[in-house]
């Protein structure tokens, strides 16, 4: 489960940026599409925390619906699996929204 590792990181970077002396909350943009699932992250978040000044903090996900644009038809389209293909049937695409990840928001006392 990569999950692990990337929460890991993403209380890394906060203690590692925020100079405070508690951080009390986080608020993620995960896209479908970034091969990260959220559920997941939301599992391992209290447990990287612990012992941490992110211990007891909430977390946010936010999950933005992914957009992809054809390059082929000029079709704007809503992917739903990590292969993206337009109704034409090209995979010469653009994916505009859904790679995301990234901290977008820390609460901090």
């Amino acid at each position: 489960m990569h999950e692990l590792s990337i929460t890991q990181s993403v209380v890394d970077t906060i203690s590692e940026r925020i100079d405070a002396e508690r951080i009390t909350g986080v608020r993620l943009e995960i896209g479908p599409l970034s091969g990260v699932l959220a559920d997941a992250v939301r599992f391992c978040f209290d447990v990287v925390c612990a012992g941490t000044r992110l211990e007891g903090a909430w977390l946010e996900i936010v999950e933005p619906k992914a957009r992809a644009q054809c390059r082929a038809c000029g079709c704007e389209f809503e992917p739903n699996r990590p292969v993206v293909l337009c109704g034409c049937g090209s995979a010469d695409v653009t994916v505009l929204v859904g790679r995301e990840l990234r901290i977008t928001a820390v609460e901090v006392v």
